[in-house]
């Protein structure tokens, strides 16, 4: 998919027009705080073209003393990842000595890029804008972010020199993403599964930076097994590169089809690894969580239960999650854990028959009916499963407003019990019948 990066000083909009270009999806940093140095990453799509969008918010160090020469940097790794480039600056400041150097970097680039000149919602305004040809462009947009205003304009400009996808021979292919934070021992778990040195292992959290596939054949199971970065907080990001590693691993994340969630039994499920067990969820992806490193760990026939415990009560209401404790190391259970992986994508894909689906839910919910409100009662009279890649069920009813989020936790409840749907995310729908 195709790159296009917001760039430009800080408070000149960036953010406000990347909101608006990934509409109604939230920007994958609320589910991985803080990771990205508030660089936000999502999807867009204008005149029929998706494309991969990036804003490079503004980093700040102490005072804007310093801040020349960290936008500096974000500018010329965008540049670098780019296809094309939207460079942001404001009417109301006109042109700034940051502005002049983020043009100088983009002029002496071979990448295509479009100025943007934000905050022009008035007739003066647009006369005002006439400055920025001292920026030396032919061509600038005069768009409003907060509103819209011009935004199509650019953005027909900018999917014009955007190059076409390209199909992948192994795109039908399953994908099992390996993911975690830095050296839990991910690239280690893939060496020892296919029994060779495929990827470079050290001490050093973050040797792994970018998403590789591997195509791998197990039980009779195809599929690709993708090593990412490590995803680290943002008090442990010291590198630019970082930004970017964390990009492919959320982007592995989002195009998989299990997610194989690797902690380091020595750490915990900390609130790290937590964050990306919420990412992989709210994305819709089986999941199954792997404690790495186990034969580090002192432990009585207590501990697997009592830690096991503890992880699905942080993963709460999302429970039914195989958990699986593996050393890559000496290679205890790894192969347990791509079998509990392949069974997840089989139940990420299961498909309910409605007659089955119906006479086993109906007289459930027969028995336990939605409770009444304001004297009126909730009837449903049936349910199917949504052709969706994952599970999702819609069940009609005379009054669907009504249901509360407990009922739908119970319906999810009853149809994990009746048809297996462990480690996979549910989305069930109350609909107007």
């Amino acid at each position: 998919m195709s790159i296009v990066a917001i760039v430009g000083r800080p408070n000149v909009g960036k953010s406000t027009l990347f909101n608006r270009m990934i509409q109604r999806r939230e920007a994958i940093v609320d589910a991985v705080s803080g990771v990205t140095r508030d660089r936000h990453y999502g999807k867009s799509d204008w005149n029929g073209k998706s494309f991969s969008l990036i804003d490079t918010g503004g980093y700040v160090v102490g005072s804007d003393d310093i801040f020349e020469a960290e936008i500096d940097k974000q500018v010329k790794l965008a540049i670098e990842e780019a296809d094309a480039i939207i460079f942001m600056v404001d009417v109301e400041h006109g042109i700034t000595g940051m502005d002049q150097e983020v043009a100088d970097l983009l002029r002496k680039s071979n990448k295509p890029y479009f100025l943007a000149v934000n905050k022009v919602d008035s007739a003066k305004r647009e006369q005002d804008a006439v400055e920025f040809y001292g920026l030396g462009v032919e061509r600038f947009f005069t768009i409003s972010s907060i509103n819209g205003s011009g935004t199509g304009d650019l953005l027909d400009e900018v999917v014009l020199v955007l190059p076409e996808e390209e199909e992948k021979e192994e795109s039908d292919l399953p994908r099992f993403a390996v993911v975690g934070r830095p050296n839990a021992g991910k690239s280690s778990f893939i060496n020892a599964l296919i029994d060779q040195e495929r990827f470079v292992v050290t001490d050093i959290a973050g040797t792994t930076r970018d998403s590789m596939d591997t195509r791998y054949n197990r039980f009779g199971f195809e599929f690709n097994l993708v090593d990412t970065a490590g995803i680290r907080k943002k008090s442990r990001v010291k590198e630019d590169l970082e930004f970017y590693s964390v990009m492919r691993s959320v982007r592995a994340i989002e195009h998989c089809d299990v997610v194989l969630l690797l902690l380091d039994a020595t750490r915990g499920f900390d609130g790290q690894v937590q964050n990306i067990f919420w990412l992989a969820q709210r994305n819709n992806k089986g999941i199954v969580i792997l404690v790495n490193k186990w034969d580090l760990v002192e432990k009585d026939h207590k501990t697997t239960n009592e830690l096991e415990q503890y992880i699905k009560s942080q993963c709460e209401p999302f429970v039914d999650v195989p958990i699986v404790f593996i050393s890559a190391l000496s290679k205890q259970r790894i192969f347990k854990a791509i079998e509990t992986a392949v069974q997840v994508y089989e139940n990420r894909t299961k498909k309910v028959k409605t007659s089955v689906l119906n006479d086993t839910m109906l007289p459930i919910i027969l028995a336990t009916p939605p409770p009444a409100i304001k004297g009126k009662y909730v009837k449903i009279k049936f349910c199917t499963q949504l052709p969706t890649p994952y599970p999702s069920f819609a069940f009609f009813a005379n009054l669907p407003q009504y249901v509360k989020e407990p009922y739908k936790r119970f319906l999810e409840n009853q149809l994990r019990s009746h048809f297996d749907f462990n480690g996979v995310p549910i989305t069930v729908y109350l609909r107007k019948k």
